[in-house]
């Protein structure tokens, strides 16, 4: 089989390109031919036998003329038809399986294939993995930007919410480019040449489905994650969180909830905007950005880590590594984070932004530490899917 996979980024820059990254690897290991598609990028590590890349879309500099241009080129882009026609006639794929392509790509590349699948009749499927809510919700995330509140008003197509919002950036120019470029799509009905649409969360598959197009073709599949050894360790007095330091990951409730209770040690590890929050805070150690084996050794020894977030996370990695590496999970009952965690077995929920539930949960942990050495004997039982049964998944939606 031939699989085009097919993503704005082909450089290492997030969740998705780890994704199609390790997927292609996967399907190679198979026996399958695997190329792929998208920008042209200084950092591009993969690509395909005749080199055809759209031209790198930097929305952050570039002349005056390319950020008029800019508007047009996110919402239609005939260069990017153009280069992946190149492909599609060299490559022949058997499946087309799209990630992340709105705003670079462009929706325009689904015309193509079906242009060039219609022209040639070859049999081709077309296969989208949504990493994000961008289908149904201009800003990717449900969530608005200016009041960091969850938002579904673009849901069932109602995009102009998107502008009335300034959901994208809290720009007015930017959100009403996001809701032209929603609107447009919706107008055209490309979406109808989708035929699996499959979704990190029984939670994202939901929202989906409130576009009664999209009901018909999407499949829920939580990520995969790498296969982790699992070691006895000493566990150590701290809490840790890591991740992103932003207002939408709840970490500005865990400082207040943080300093109210003294007596527990907390470690976190990351970077973001509310960084200088931290600072002053006597309980809180921050180590900043960690990764690879320091990281690994940060979450085998704390007793438990908490995973805060207030907006609709989808599939959160954090939380399942957390598990694997033998930590249980205090988790904010919202989006898919509750999935995946077997509550009163490798952790425990609380509500979203609730600071007082969240004051409550960690109090009760903390002062049970043979609760927390238990939940983490169980996450050794505990089951998330690697590239392995992934695969096996996928090939059925191919």
């Amino acid at each position: 089989m031939k699989a085009l996979l097919l993503n704005k980024f082909l450089h290492p820059n997030g969740g998705s390109e780890t994704y199609i990254f390790k997927l292609g690897e996967a399907l190679e290991q198979h026996g399958h031919e695997v190329q792929f598609f998208g920008m042209e990028h200084e950092g591009r590590c993969v690509g395909n036998r005749v080199n055809a890349y759209t031209s790198d879309m930097d929305f952050h500099g570039g002349s005056k003329l390319s950020k008029l241009t800019y508007p047009i080129k996110t919402i239609y882009s005939s260069e990017a038809r153009k280069k992946l026609r190149l492909v599609l006639d060299d490559f022949q794929p058997d499946v087309c399986h799209l990630n992340n392509f709105n705003y670079q790509l462009t929706p325009s590349i689904i015309l193509e294939i079906v242009k060039w699948r219609k022209k040639t009749r070859h049999k081709c499927k077309i296969v989208f993995t949504a990493h994000d809510y961008q289908l149904v919700c201009p800003n990717h995330m449900l969530n608005n930007s200016v009041t960091h509140e969850n938002c579904e008003k673009c849901l069932g197509g109602h995009f102009m919410n998107c502008t009335k919002g300034k959901c994208i950036h809290g720009s007015t120019a930017k959100s009403i480019i996001g809701t032209m470029e929603a609107e447009f799509w919706k107008l055209k009905g490309t979406y109808k040449y989708i035929d699996t649409m499959i979704c990190c969360s029984e939670f994202m598959k939901s929202k989906m489905d409130s576009n009664p197009l999209f009901a018909q073709k999407t499949v829920a599949m939580h990520n995969f994650i790498d296969k982790v050894e699992w070691k006895e360790v000493q566990k150590k007095d701290y809490v840790l969180y890591f991740g992103r330091f932003s207002e939408e990951k709840g970490i500005g409730t865990l400082i207040k909830v943080c300093k109210e209770l003294p007596d527990v040690q907390f470690i976190f590890a990351g970077t973001g905007p509310l960084e200088e929050s931290i600072k002053g805070v006597s309980n809180i150690q921050n180590v900043g950005f960690q990764k690879g084996e320091a990281l690994e050794r940060l979450i085998r020894e704390a007793r438990f880590s908490i995973y805060p977030s207030e907006w609709y996370e989808n599939c959160p990695f954090s939380v399942m590594e957390s598990q694997m590496y033998g930590t249980p999970v205090l988790g904010a009952d919202i989006g898919g984070i509750p999935e995946l965690i077997q509550v009163g077995k490798t952790g425990e929920l609380f509500g979203s932004g609730n600071a007082g539930e969240l004051k409550k949960k960690i109090q009760k942990l903390w002062e049970n530490r043979s609760l927390c050495e238990e939940y983490s004997r169980k996450c050794k039982g505990i089951s998330f899917d690697m590239i392995d049964e992934y695969y096996e998944k996928i090939m059925k939606v191919y």
